[in-house]
């Protein structure tokens, strides 16, 4: 992965990779509040102590390392503990291996390499390959649920929906435009939304998802978009979940695998 220019002062090389951290943190916890919540820790903690920028460690790395050393220290038992409506997510995620979902994301929302992640966790290299696939095994067997696709290019939500699928999800259909997606969605009530952000009339597809969210809060939504630093500003709402165009299978399975867990509606299976 690439890094800032080292001539650039250390807090303007962190403020170029917090929006990554921001979002690392929200596929985390589910929620923008929590995700934002322990970035900003993680911030205060570096202020305090900035250790571990020192040696041959990119900003990127560091800047995560500080934050896994806090989330596993307490942040990661009180993250879905802090809102009733994802408390069922807890009896989820406790069934997991430690750090497995960590590394999961790491590797494909945050794409970073395997020596990356194995400084971040403060872990063997030969451990990162074992967690990524615990996880991939345990997240896809663990819940299946209802999901909306609000896409307006068929083979991408062709394929999408394909990825959905093959995770054991069912696809309640496929909306090109806002007024089709809040159709579909009012018809449906899906567990998850998963949706673009321009549509095929050129209405927009956080319009919709604005729409549906009035009358299904706390459905969790992935966004996919081209520029997902445009929706990390810290303007309120904001996606906990985003994927960056273009996308690899894996980043849709994995964004796709973390929602569910915060999804609560009955419909869901475990």
């Amino acid at each position: 992965m690439s890094n800032i220019q080292p001539s650039a002062d250390l807090s303007d090389q962190i403020a170029a990779y917090l929006p990554y951290l921001r979002r690392y943190a929200r596929t985390l916890t589910g929620s923008q509040e929590s995700g934002d919540r322990y970035a900003l820790k993680t911030l205060e903690a570096i202020l305090s102590d900035r250790s571990e920028f020192e040696g041959n460690i990119s900003v990127q790395v560091g800047l995560f390392r500080v934050f896994h050393k806090f989330w596993v220290g307490e942040g990661r038992a009180e993250a879905v503990e802090d809102d009733p409506a994802r408390a069922k997510a807890q009896a989820h995620l406790a069934s997991l291996r430690p750090n497995s979902r960590e590394a999961l994301i790491l590797a494909t929302v945050e794409d970073f390499s395997v020596k990356d992640i194995a400084q971040i966790m403060n872990i063997p290299e030969t451990e990162v390959d074992s967690l990524v696939a615990t996880a991939r095994s345990d997240m896809q067997n663990a819940v299946a649920g209802r999901v909306l696709i609000i896409e307006d290019e068929p083979i991408i939500a062709a394929d999408i929906s394909a990825i959905v699928e093959d995770l054991g999800h069912t696809v309640t259909g496929v909306a090109r435009t806002r007024t089709e997606a809040v159709e579909l969605g009012n018809q449906t009530s899906p567990d998850l939304i998963l949706a673009d952000i321009q549509l095929a009339d050129r209405s927009s597809g956080i319009d919709a998802v604005n729409d549906l969210l009035g009358v299904m809060e706390g459905t969790p939504v992935i966004f996919i978009t081209a520029f997902p630093e445009r929706l990390l500003t810290g303007e309120r709402p904001e996606p906990a979940f985003l994927i960056a165009k273009p996308y690899q299978e894996e980043q849709v399975k994995s964004a796709v695998s973390q929602a569910m867990f915060f999804a609560s509606t009955e419909t869901l299976q475990a």
